[in-house]
């Protein structure tokens, strides 16, 4: 395998902003790589007017075109491709519409909980000792803002560590004492040991004269496990309250946040830059380029002029060996922008069921499929489709987003995965709460549609999205 192979294998399977850095390292060492953007808008910024510029670019290209126009020369520096081909420029935008391509930031917060609780606990007077505790208990805080240590395990550890420092052994009664101070910090709820505490907590909170605070708080000291298992014909039994005021009292319950520390999120955003467009333009669907993915590259023309023939000197070598690279670098960049296209369009035709009609659509799609498509190897496919991205009318997916296995229907075809998953979604979307749909029957209405799929398998896809089973998913309102 050459050189000139594996470099562009290996720019194949960057994702797009790990292109973009390999391509920043390659224009700051190798001098005969320019960036055409830049070099612009320096040539603006140093009041070249436009005369000079285009003399100077006249210029370049005589003395360019000379020191290359000697066959010896060229020879030693032969490639695939003619020397006007030196230059990489991406796709230009042509009609983008800008507007439906925007990506509005969310905005998100840097400061984590435990951070957040630290800077509370700053605020907040207290001895040495009281402190020392409430450090330890904070620390042993998780994401969602539970406290998941026992306060025996929080007072071994604390007599451990701290044992040279203290005058006499930390006590239970001290800990539970900062504990029930941290859980009076924002957010309302943190610090609690399980999910009975942290609803508790934030109950109360609430004044009296708050409609349903009673019966929400009877609901929870009292009927907390029947509430947990979704036993509401126990709960109507045991509180002889109509069906319709338990209803107005879940609601109040179902207002307190069960994660109180997702409120304050140390999370940061991942930016997913598209490498193609997906747009329908005069009832076709057109597969585009993403332009901002690379920046415009070109051989620098002036460094380039000064490569000597015969001269075997070691500027004039190192001359030379920076150029080679720099048109490998550029081949390599195209060759995989056109791979990329390729492989982008046969998916997008293959799958033109899901851009008009959505997930339910969705064909079964193999690797295989596209790589006899497109006549190459299904090893070069996987590289392109791993961590590519494509911007559509429905959403960003990953290129691998539209491969999928298929499943057997009555009438001899096939359905994809995918699909029978956005039907178990719809399915359990339209059921009835108060009555969810199980597996079975899942699996039942399926069959009537003449897709034919085992119970185990609907309850896999089930959990692959984060459904949780029907007992869990009944509820009264």
């Amino acid at each position: 395998m050459t050189p000139q192979l594996q470099q562009a294998i290996r720019l194949l399977q960057l994702s797009s902003l790990d292109l973009q850095n390999e391509i920043q390292e390659a224009l700051e060492s190798n001098p005969m790589l320019d960036n055409q953007e830049e070099s612009e808008r320096e040539e603006k910024l140093n009041g070249e007017t436009a005369e000079s510029k285009s003399e100077t670019t006249d210029s370049s290209e005589i003395e360019t075109s000379e020191a290359i126009a000697d066959p010896s020369l060229e020879k030693e520096l032969a490639v695939d491709t003619q020397w006007e081909d030196y230059q990489y420029t991406p796709p230009a935008s042509g009609a983008r519409n800008d507007d439906d391509r925007e990506y509005d930031f969310q905005g998100e917060t840097s400061e984590s909980l435990h951070d957040h609780l630290i800077w509370q606990l700053t605020m907040t007077p207290l001895s040495e000792r009281d402190k020392a505790i409430a450090y330890v208990i904070i620390d042993e805080i998780d994401d969602e803002g539970y406290l998941r240590t026992s306060l025996e395990e929080l007072q071994q550890q604390l007599n451990e560590d701290d044992q040279d420092d203290l005058e006499q052994l930390i006590e239970i009664e001290e800990i539970v004492a900062v504990l029930h101070l941290i859980q009076s910090f924002d957010p309302i709820g943190v610090a609690a040991r399980d999910l009975h505490e942290c609803l508790q907590l934030q109950l109360n909170q609430f004044s009296a004269e708050v409609p349903y605070w009673t019966e929400a708080k009877e609901l929870i000291d009292d009927h907390f496990d029947a509430l947990a298992s979704r036993n509401y014909k126990q709960i109507l039994r045991q509180t002889k309250w109509p069906e319709d005021f338990l209803k107005e009292v879940m609601a109040f319950v179902q207002r307190l946040n069960p994660r109180p520390g997702s409120i304050v999120s140390s999370s940061h955003s991942e930016y997913v830059v598209p490498d193609v467009f997906v747009t329908k333009k005069n009832g076709r669907w057109v597969v585009e380029l993403n332009p901002d993915c690379a920046p415009k590259l070109r051989i620098n023309a002036n460094y380039a002029s000064l490569i000597k023939r015969a001269d075997s000197s070691s500027d004039n070598t190192f001359l030379k060996n920076n150029l080679q690279e720099a048109k490998w670098f550029i081949k390599s960049l195209q060759s995989r922008n056109d791979t990329l296209l390729k492989v982008t369009t046969s998916i997008v035709e293959k799958q033109l069921g899901f851009f008009e009609y959505g997930e339910e659509a969705m064909k079964p799609l193999v690797l295989s499929d596209i790589a006899e498509e497109v006549e190459m190897h299904e090893s070069t496919v996987s590289r392109v489709t791993t961590q590519k991205y494509m911007h559509t009318p429905r959403g960003i997916f990953e290129l691998k987003y539209f491969f999928s296995s298929h499943v057997s229907t009555a009438s001899g075809g096939e359905c994809s995965s995918t699909a029978i998953r956005a039907l178990i979604k719809k399915l359990i979307a339209a059921e009835n709460n108060a009555k969810p749909l199980s597996d079975n029957k899942i699996a039942a209405l399926l069959k009537d549609q003449g897709i034919n799929v085992a119970r185990r398998t609907i309850a896999k896809y089930r959990e692959a999205m984060n459904i949780p089973p029907s007992n869990e998913r009944k509820t009264l309102i």
